[in-house]
């Protein structure tokens, strides 16, 4: 379980903290108590859940590129953070077929640059570098994805995924071995639903946008299988593998997944029926005929590794994290206040875990 007691007045640095995941951590971080200084560009979205939430109000925060490697270093320098958290990244794979350059310039070099400002920055004890499931080598195989699986990836935004891991692992044996300095490690997740997410082209937005208006939205893969799971549970995960840095073990500074119960990995269509069931009112959406890009069909992390040794495990199903998403929605359309529903949601789900 995440403490509290661990994160009051520790010193935090994270970039992407104005993307969707990066949103949701800040918050937490700061309601846990600690001093948080965010780098990152502006938010990817209008709207977005770091103004909605008013994100920038709890936070110490930095308008910055992670291509910038001599700002970066700067503002890292500056901050003379404790613990790092590197979420900074182009995360989109339809994107990336149009973008393939900027896609391996800010996930792969974006990487290289936080790695050289920690580097050069006395104090930093513990790094968690953010990547994904899709960085496997994915053989579209019934057996879930272990650690020590090989990178790889099929289109620009997967590949550029395995080669962040590569230089993390490459950095960690070669400058952070050790003594005083940084311990290294990098979380895989898999796709991460809740409030707050207007990505272009991903699923739930396109569904909760479409019900929203009375569209029917358009599905693209509707047998494809994901391992679904709420936001705030590789957030979790991410939390608790910074404080075992923090402590010295010298076996988390490596690869985790993070990823929900096998019952969890399910095609897209369910979900998208699942939540024409939870909006009600006759939502209902609908399959396109026309061509698309290449996606993974299949894909499922192994979680063992974290469940064992970090004492993590999911504690939301994914029945429950849908009713989380979809009643963060109402609530926005009902103009309730997001700052606060979003804190709700938080302190409900580390309530749940405590209940556990």
């Amino acid at each position: 379980m995440t403490s509290p007691s661990f994160w009051r007045g520790k010193r935090v640095f994270m970039t992407g903290h104005t993307g969707f995941k990066g949103a949701w951590l800040a918050l937490w971080l700061s309601d846990l108590g600690a001093e948080v200084t965010g780098y990152s560009l502006p938010p990817p979205t209008n709207p977005s859940l770091f103004d909605m939430a008013w994100v920038k109000r709890r936070l110490r925060h930095l308008d910055g590129d992670v291509r910038d490697e001599a700002a970066l270093v700067g503002a890292v320098g500056e901050a003379k953070p404790e613990v790092v958290f590197h979420l900074a990244a182009q995360s989109l794979v339809r994107l990336s077929y149009d973008e393939p350059a900027a896609t391996y310039a800010t996930n792969v070099m974006g990487t290289v640059n936080l790695l050289e400002a920690v580097r050069r920055c006395e104090g930093v004890r513990a790094v968690v570098c953010v990547t994904s499931d899709k960085c496997y080598e994915n053989r579209e195989t019934p057996r879930p994805y272990r650690e020590d699986d090989a990178m790889g990836g099929y289109d620009p935004y997967s590949s550029s995924k395995g080669c962040a891991e590569l230089v993390a692992s490459a950095y960690r044996r070669s400058f952070f071995g050790g003594g005083d300095r940084a311990a290294i490690a990098t979380a895989r997740a898999g796709n991460v639903i809740g409030g707050g997410d207007w990505a272009k082209d991903r699923l739930v937005p396109d569904l909760l946008n479409g019900f929203a208006s009375g569209a029917r939205p358009l599905v693209r893969f509707p047998s494809a299988v994901r391992p679904w799971q709420h936001v705030l549970e590789p957030l979790a995960g991410y939390l608790r593998l910074a404080e075992a840095l923090w402590t010295g073990d010298p076996a988390a500074a490596q690869g985790w997944n993070f990823g929900p119960d096998d019952a969890d990995a399910r095609p897209v269509g369910w979900i998208a029926d699942r939540l024409a069931a939870l909006w009600g009112e006759g939502a209902a959406w609908e399959t396109t005929g026309e061509p698309q890009p290449h996606e993974a069909h299949y894909l499922r992390l192994d979680c063992a590794k974290a469940r064992q040794r970090l004492d993590w495990k999911p504690v939301w199903a994914l029945d429950e994290a849908l009713r989380r998403t979809v009643a963060w929605r109402r609530a926005l359309d009902g103009g309730v206040d997001m700052a606060e529903f979003t804190l709700q949601q938080i302190r409900a789900r580390q309530g749940a875990l405590a209940d556990a």
